[in-house]
């Protein structure tokens, strides 16, 4: 398919603006939350146990709990894991701050380990650099709606007898190796309205260990004995119990049957963003200045949540910022998928010590942009999101 003719000299667009996401809802999500808002039951309820029950089955795993945020389920596992002042837990700094947060919130210290310079991820052979007699916990992220090479990561934590948990915020809908990403271990997905599927906000947490669950399970709604909702009571069992301290973590019905809606399209909508990706990665071909990341060589099923590209700022000439600020001239939305977690404020400050350690992930921090994917777009959206690429880079 041949290229686009491009005017590089035309002018600020005045097309409306394209956001970097946008949920995908239908008229049937719509209805599905109408329904809840007209039952009298909005909390948490019958929707939330066929959300969870539904996911459960799509991905193989023993047990699926429902939460308000992928952060609290992050929250919830290092709590019942018992992680504490004296443990380490290893994961990217090229993350989202909410799961270094709760590691110190947990009084435990992050480790940092580095990634991959083209997929963003890390490996086994990263990892094991970093193990140490200290270390409880590995959490791994997936990244973009890439999968990592699970395998050797998951014979290291056995070799070791360290705890995995996947972050698979960014991986609804994906495949590693022939099986659904969380059918095994642990593993953490978010529901958040940028994610692959949404529940406007919420988690959920996947484990084949049922002791582990049954203790989330507690957790997330105030340690009772007995969950938020009774099929028979349509409400709290009077005789409902502290087994422990808990939290108030709960997915509310109005949320999980938005949910449940998105799940039945999960495919669909990730078939879409399969073809997006496609054509963003056939028209920057040419633009020698901008390098998407790296497609995994292991058998994978990529859920595009994201895609991520590199500017060659001496290529290009010009900073990520100013390239990011150019395409919001031109009517074109962007983010930045992440700034590394060592260089943000409150860590500068507590681990110095971090600073030029994880090259890999420094180079990327500087230089990574998000470019606008979402299923709502169509391939004309994808073309002029690359005009305006080649437009920003002809007036630098």
């Amino acid at each position: 398919m041949s290229k686009p003719k491009v005017n590089v000299s035309a002018g600020p667009t005045d097309e409306p603006m394209l956001p970097l996401s946008h949920p995908s809802l239908d008229e049937n999500d719509i209805a599905a939350v109408e329904a809840v808002l007209r039952s009298g039951w909005i909390t948490t309820g019958a929707r939330c146990r066929d959300l969870e029950e539904g996911f459960r089955r799509r991905i193989g795993c023993k047990e699926v709990i429902a939460v308000a945020s992928a952060t609290a389920g992050m929250h919830l596992a290092l709590h019942a894991l018992e992680i504490g002042p004296g443990d380490e837990v290893i994961t990217p700094s090229m993350t989202w701050v909410s799961t270094v947060n709760l590691i110190r919130l947990a009084g435990a210290t992050p480790v940092f380990v580095d990634v991959d310079r083209d997929t963003l991820m890390t490996t086994a052979e990263l990892l094991a650099n970093r193990i140490t007699p200290r270390t409880r916990l590995m959490i791994p992220v997936h990244f973009a709606g890439a999968c990592l090479d699970m395998e050797p990561i998951h014979a290291l934590a056995r070799e070791h007898d360290v705890v995995l948990i996947e972050d698979a915020a960014h991986v609804a809908g994906a495949r590693y190796r022939g099986r659904p990403v969380g059918q095994d271990g642990h593993a953490v997905f978010s529901l958040h309205p940028i994610k692959n599927m949404t529940t406007g906000e919420g988690g959920l947490f996947c484990t084949d260990d049922t002791a582990l669950a049954g203790r989330i399970r507690r957790l997330r709604f105030h340690g009772l004995g007995v969950d938020a909702f009774d099929r028979q009571s349509q409400g709290r069992s009077p005789q409902a119990e502290v087994i422990e301290p808990g939290y108030k973590y709960n997915l509310p019905d109005m949320n999980a049957a938005l949910g449940i809606g998105q799940l039945a399209r999960l495919d669909q909508m990730n078939e879409k963003r399969g073809r997006l990706a496609a054509r963003y990665l056939e028209l920057l071909a040419d633009v020698d200045e901008v390098l998407p990341l790296t497609v995994p060589d292991y058998p994978m099923r990529h859920a595009w949540h994201l895609f991520v590209v590199r500017l060659d700022v001496d290529r290009a000439g010009m900073s990520r910022d100013d390239f990011m600020n150019g395409l919001g001239q031109q009517g074109i939305g962007t983010g930045i998928h992440f700034r590394a977690v060592h260089e943000q404020q409150y860590y500068r400050r507590t681990m110095p010590e971090v600073s030029g350690s994880l090259a890999n992930t420094e180079w990327n921090s500087a230089r990574l942009c998000s470019l606008p994917l979402f299923p709502d777009m169509d391939m004309a959206d994808v073309d002029r999101v690359v005009t305006a690429i080649r437009r920003v880079l002809g007036q630098r």
